[in-house]
């Protein structure tokens, strides 16, 4: 029997540093809609969801013909919102893998998705699959960069740029791209243990899965792409968008 894998984006529409985000248009499609529009053109993924937060989001999912589910609002971040979805989907169908594509990036790239799930069928004692792009040295608290071991395992990720270049010098860091490809079970312990000590110092959710002891390792892949986490990513995106080579694919 196939594999089935399900994409779940999540969304919430009070962001802090730049509010409403999921709704601003870009080239005439809310940002949403293009992470949406971009995961269907994965040719691994069986189907995709939008996890959302506030009726906003909801209607206008509806409005563009996007699946979409309403979750709570008491959720601290996108894993936690993506595994109340799946523990829904997850009565009716059983699902292999489970991608978490962040709905702040609206250039994410179906090629990316593909390699993800193509890597952890894989790698069968892999409980979490975190990508990453290399990226030159700099001061963006916004980006989280990846920690990893020889055999490619996160070891930690932090906001800072780490590991620190005392002794070596190195031009390249690696970068935590936004998709997130999941085990169920791993999802699901995630989701039922506490945020760890470190995931509140750094902001980063997946520190709680190097908490409670899941394996997580990284594929290293090509190509870019950013997160809208301030307005001057948004600005960005819609000059981007121009020259995007999906776009033509789904506008």
């Amino acid at each position: 029997m196939r594999s089935k894998i399900l994409a779940l984006i999540p969304t919430r529409l009070n962001s802090k540093r730049l509010p409403a985000k999921a709704l601003l248009p870009i080239n005439g499609i809310p940002m949403i809609i293009h992470v949406y529009k971009r995961t269907l053109l994965s040719k691994k993924i069986d189907d995709a969801v939008i996890c959302c937060d506030d009726k906003k989001i909801f209607d206008v999912a509806i409005k563009y013909g996007a699946k979409v589910m309403m979750t709570s609002k008491k959720h601290i971040n996108g894993t936690e919102r993506i595994a109340e979805a799946y523990k829904k989907l997850s009565r009716k169908q059983k699902y292999d893998l489970i991608v978490d594509v962040q709905g702040d990036e609206p250039f994410v790239s179906p090629k990316h998705i593909d390699q993800i799930i193509t890597f952890h069928k894989k790698k069968r004692n892999t409980e979490i699959v975190l990508p990453n792009l290399k990226i030159k040295n700099t001061n963006n608290t916004n980006i989280v960069k990846l920690v990893t071991d020889r055999n490619d395992n996160v070891v930690y990720l932090s906001r800072a740029n780490v590991p620190y270049q005392y002794k070596n010098q190195s031009l390249f860091l690696k970068k935590h791209l936004s998709i997130i490809s999941f085990k169920p079970r791993a999802l699901l312990s995630f989701s039922q243990s506490k945020p760890s000590h470190l995931e509140k110092i750094e902001g980063i959710e997946l520190l709680r899965a190097i908490d409670i002891g899941l394996k997580i390792t990284t594929i290293n892949l090509k190509g870019d792409s950013f997160s809208v986490d301030i307005f001057e990513d948004y600005k960005k995106a819609k000059t981007q968008i121009l020259k995007d080579k999906y776009f033509k694919f789904y506008k």
